[in-house]
């Protein structure tokens, strides 16, 4: 069963886009909770979270982890659309690995060479699968969940994901 997190702060339409995307996984029961961490909205965020039925936090992503009912997370950025094909992926990934992974990037959502290389990288655009163990002794000494999934090694999913654009 897998968890899935959202830290938002302001985001209410790209959540409502992300929560869109998670339907299929609630409904083949992979996805048992969905947590939207919150860091700070003065928008209509927490109505959005309230109305799609996920639990909502105000702690950050600690409390968020803390909350999560699965052994495995998946961390998303506000905004980030899951192609079709990321359930199963993800089933075997975490049946078999035990390795944080991360989707590839949807082929029309590519950004050129020379656009990803001056870009700032932003850790958490492909998501995370990672076990709630892992990002629990992460998250000791991470403050957000992109500092949380900086610099760690991971393996490339055989599925996508539609990347939220940067704000």
């Amino acid at each position: 069963m897998l968890s899935v997190l959202i830290e938002t702060r302001n985001d209410e339409e790209g959540l409502a886009r992300t929560l869109a995307s998670l339907v299929g996984g609630a409904v083949e029961g992979v996805v048992r909770d969905v947590i939207v961490c919150d860091a700070g909205s003065t928008d209509q965020t927490h109505r959005v979270a309230e109305h799609a039925g996920c639990h909502y936090v105000t702690g950050g992503i600690g409390a968020g982890i803390g909350e999560a009912k699965g052994d495995w997370l998946l961390l998303l950025e506000p905004g980030a659309r899951l192609t079709e094909g990321w359930i199963d992926e993800v089933v075997a990934h975490t049946a078999r690995q035990t390795t944080p992974a991360r989707f590839s990037r949807a082929r029309a959502n590519r950004a050129p060479l020379l656009a990803r290389v001056f870009s700032g990288n932003r850790a958490l655009a492909e998501g995370l699968v990672i076990s709630k163990r892992q990002a629990l002794a992460l998250a000791k000494s991470a403050r957000s969940a992109e500092a949380l999934a900086r610099g760690l090694a991971t393996r490339r999913l055989n599925a996508e994901i539609w990347v939220a654009p940067p704000k």
